[in-house]
């Protein structure tokens, strides 16, 4: 698997209204999906804390929290990057997302790289035995997915 997925999509909303859609309201917005799922339990609700060191957190229906990652970069309305992981990943293990948003005359170019799932161990549970190639396929396509529903809620 190349190191990382790449997926754009337009939205027809601002810069601004698009960073805040996928920021402020990604409760709303965001579709869970099976293959990489957060954690083993039934999909919480996803927040993020605004402004650069805040968490990425899933919210459980037993009020558990568990964080997904941390602002790496926070340049609103243009550029979002966070570290992305899954309960079953190895402890030291994160993955890294960028989110640019790109004004296109009265739309918004949201574009996501989702880096260094290629580290996660052959075995581990995350990579469902997928080869790599396939893997990434899967994960361009959830990502594909996510970006529709941000695109609906952005409007």
């Amino acid at each position: 698997m190349s190191s990382k997925v790449f997926v754009a999509l337009r939205v027809k909303a601002s810069r601004e209204r698009a960073f805040e859609a996928f920021v402020g309201e990604i409760g709303a917005w965001w579709r869970p999906n099976t293959l990489f799922a957060t954690t083993p339990r039934p999909p919480g609700r996803l927040a993020f804390e605004a402004g650069e060191g805040g968490r990425l957190t899933e919210t459980l229906a037993n009020g558990k929290v568990f964080e997904i990652g941390r602002i790496l970069a926070w340049a609103p309305p243009e550029r979002l990057v966070f570290s992305w992981r899954q309960a079953s990943f190895p402890p030291d293990l994160t993955t890294e997302v960028e989110v640019r948003f790109e004004a296109v005359g009265e739309e918004t170019r949201v574009s996501v790289e989702h880096r260094g799932f290629d580290q996660v161990p052959r075995d581990n549970v995350a990579r469902h035995g997928f080869p790599d190639q396939a893997l990434g396929m899967r994960l361009a396509e959830w990502w594909r997915d996510l970006l529709t529903g941000l695109g609906d809620a952005a409007q």
